[in-house]
C-alpha cells in the first residue's frame, strides 16, 4: 500500500496495450516523502508507525498526534548472528527515539526466533 514504487508505462501492442513495469523508480520512499505517501493513501496520520533507519525519522515524527498518541516503533537491526547488523544508518532515529520516548525493539535481545529453520519464514517472540 505504501512505500517505493516502480515507474509504469502504457506499450501499445495488437491486443489492446499493456500496462508494464518499467526498470526505475515512480517513487523512491524515504525521508520527508514517506508521511507525503501515507497520507496521500488513506488522507490521516497512522497511529501506529515501524521503521528501521534514519529515513524513517518523518513517518514516525508523523505518526500520532499530541491528542491521539500513537505507536512508533523503531527496529534496531542489532544481531550480526542472526540477522545481518545495520545499524549504521539508524544513528539519528535511535537518539530520536530516546529522546521522544518511541518504542525500540531490538532483534539481539528481544526476538528469541528471527526465522525458523523448520519453515525457513521469519518468527516472532
Amino acid at each position: 500500500m505504501f512505500g517505493s514504487s516502480n515507474a509504469l508505462e502504457y506499450q501499445e501492442d495488437q491486443h489492446g496495450g499493456s500496462v508494464v513495469y518499467r526498470a526505475e523508480p515512480d517513487v523512491f520512499d524515504d525521508g520527508p516523502v514517506k508521511p507525503v505517501r501515507i497520507w496521500s493513501r488513506i488522507g490521516r496520520r497512522p497511529v501506529l508507525a515501524a521503521g528501521n533507519s534514519n529515513g524513517d525519522i518523518p513517518m514516525l515524527q508523523f505518526a500520532g498526534r499530541p491528542s491521539r498518541p500513537g505507536l512508533r516503533l523503531l527496529l534496531l537491526h542489532d544481531d550480526p548472528d542472526r540477522e545481518f547488523d545495520y545499524t549504521a544508518g539508524a544513528e539519528r532515529s535511535l537518539e530520536q527515539a530516546r529522546a521522544q520516548g518511541w518504542t525500540v525493539v531490538s532483534i539481539r535481545n528481544d526476538w528469541a526466533t528471527v526465522f525458523d529453520d523448520s519453515t525457513g519464514s521469519a518468527g516472532s517472540r
